[in-house]
């Protein structure tokens, strides 16, 4: 069993409400045997710290534990105590607030069961762009409760192919991923047209790539 892998955050579990705790406790149930309960706590309370700006506070604890949770599981993944059965594709950009979120969105609708998808920023926004979740709402695409997330090595570790979108070197390479570089505008130099033509050519190239990892799109 994992006794412990990050930094103490700059939150303790004490200093946290009642909501993030109670999401907190379901992680410890979920990881029983995996982690310890300290081990999910840090991690819980760093995810805290780390989403403490988020623009829609409402729903900071679920972000929290959505956070939380992923960070676990990348951690057991890269430790051998859990595995994967399928691509695991994460997308990058500043501020996981567009671009990457689109991205991302696509692909898990497309790639259904096939494919884990994952986006995080390499200095993530307060909020996803408005304007993005207008256009992405026109196609079905629900980003209201999404958030951005920080880039961490763990997530990179885990993935099979890394995309990136207008973070130059942020992102930190490990051999063995599959690296691309999206040259893709930023919705947030845009107005709702100009998001509607950066939706319609990121949804191509998520198409494009599901095909060369022989994920059937649905």
């Amino acid at each position: 069993m994992n006794e412990t892998h990050s930094q103490p955050g700059l939150v303790s579990w004490d200093d946290l409400g009642w909501e993030i705790r109670r999401e907190g406790e379901a992680l410890v149930r979920e990881y029983a045997g995996v982690f310890n309960r300290e081990t999910v706590q840090r991690f819980v309370a760093e995810s805290a710290h780390a989403l403490s700006d988020a623009r829609r506070q409402e729903f900071v604890p679920l972000f929290v534990r959505r956070f939380a949770r992923e960070r676990l599981r990348d951690i057991a993944i890269g430790e051998g105590l859990m595995s994967k059965d399928r691509p695991e594709i994460l997308f990058v950009c500043v501020r996981n607030a567009g671009r990457s979120q689109m991205a991302a969105a696509f692909a898990s609708r497309l790639g259904g069961e096939g494919v884990t998808v994952r986006s995080a920023g390499s200095m993530p926004g307060d909020e996803v762009h408005p304007a993005v979740v207008q256009a992405m709402d026109e196609v079905g695409l629900d980003l209201s409760q999404e958030f951005p997330k920080p880039l961490t090595d763990d997530v990179v570790k885990v993935a099979d192919v890394v995309i990136t979108m207008g973070c130059g070197d942020a992102c930190p390479i490990y051999p063995g991923k599959r690296y691309l570089d999206w040259e893709v505008d930023d919705p947030a130099e845009l107005d709702i047209e100009g998001v509607r033509r950066v939706r319609a050519d990121i949804e191509g190239r998520v198409k494009t790539l599901l095909a060369e990892l022989g994920v059937a799109v649905a």
